[in-house]
């Protein structure tokens, strides 16, 4: 029996097609602009060698912020446990320190102990053995009651953001922050949070992680404008780097939008074949196999690589700023409340 969710709606759902139908007039391009800036990120594919089966795509630099992310996984099967098993046979060469994950995190359930031990502790036993950090957001499958859970470090919070654990010379050498966001409950009080906390951040990069994807191709296309609409003006207004979200059981790469890198990466216990729809501002989509993600942050540069269950490159590349890192961006006023259909 699925448990229960809020989801906190204003007022009703007619106030929310409303906002899709407003959201629908402004369909995303294959690239967005930042606004008036003289230089802009880009993003350069990986090719060649550096996609074969088991070869680590990033650079592995000394001084870089490393982590994994994974979404939807929390299930308890076969697929979970090999994707797990491809997380650990990386890590290996690739010593990332945490894992983000992008909400589904214990499917259908009311989160018992039995569940945590089945769809998180056992498939990830070897890696929280090696004191690898698992940082949550909540889903629409998930328990509320989650945050309270002490291997997510969410700290009994639905928001909150961290500075990933790292010694003394990749603090200094690259300051990043991670804003985990509950994308199922956007009411008045988390946007303000997320304004005010993006505000006063100092970091390099800023990059968040939430469950509903904000540009997707799949078959949450519609319901994703409305998280656009809620959550891009804060976004760019901050000049947040890269957003990561699941909830599409897919891989799905965007063209950069207003400066923003968006990744779907809501495979790696959940699947659904067919859904990576090709379309005009879509970089890079993927639905044949289970999957997670690498990524490197270093001074200037955001390495990703996204690994199907057999260990194949199925995307891989590099977020490069150009320029100054911290210009304005195209910005819309900041909405006070906003429904979020699910």
């Amino acid at each position: 029996m699925r448990s229960p969710r809020l989801v906190h709606i204003f007022p009703c759902w007619i106030a929310a097609l409303m906002l899709v139908a407003v959201a629908a007039c402004r369909e995303p391009s294959a690239a967005q602009p930042r606004g008036e800036v003289a230089s802009a990120p880009t993003v350069v594919p990986v090719a060649g060698d550096a996609l074969r089966a088991g070869t680590l795509a990033l650079p592995n630099a000394l001084t870089s912020v490393k982590f994994a992310v994974i979404g939807d996984s929390g299930r308890g099967t076969p697929p979970q446990h090999a994707i797990a098993a491809q997380m650990l046979r990386y890590r290996k060469d690739f010593k990332y320190d945490f894992v983000l994950m992008l909400g589904d995190n214990i499917y259908e359930g009311p989160a018992t102990p039995e569940d945590f031990r089945l769809k998180f502790e056992e498939p990830y036993r070897e890696l929280l053995k090696s004191r690898v950090r698992f940082y949550a957001v909540l889903g629409n499958h998930d328990d509320p009651r989650q945050v309270s859970y002490a291997p997510f470090n969410m700290n009994g919070e639905r928001y909150y953001s961290f500075a990933p654990p790292e010694d003394l010379l990749t603090r200094i050498a690259t300051r990043v922050e991670f804003f985990g966001i509950d994308s199922t409950n956007l009411d008045r009080a988390q946007l303000r949070w997320l304004d005010e906390r993006l505000a006063a951040s100092r970091a390099e990069w800023k990059v968040a992680f939430l469950h509903h994807p904000l540009y997707t191709s799949g078959r949450y296309r519609t319901a994703s404008r409305a998280h656009r609409w809620a959550l891009e003006p804060i976004l760019t207004r901050h000049q947040v780097d890269a957003v990561f979200s699941g909830h599409e059981h897919i891989y799905q790469r965007s063209a950069l939008q207003k400066g923003i890198q968006y990744f779907v990466s809501g495979g790696a216990g959940s699947l659904r074949l067919g859904d990576g729809v090709d379309a005009s501002f879509v970089a890079r989509t993927y639905d044949a196999d289970y999957h997670f993600m690498l990524v490197e942050i270093e001074d200037k540069a955001l390495h990703f690589q996204a690994i199907s269950r057999n260990g194949d490159t199925i995307d891989a590349g590099t977020l490069r700023r150009a320029g100054n890192a911290r210009q304005s961006r195209e910005d819309r006023p900041t909405p006070q409340d906003t429904p979020v259909p699910r």
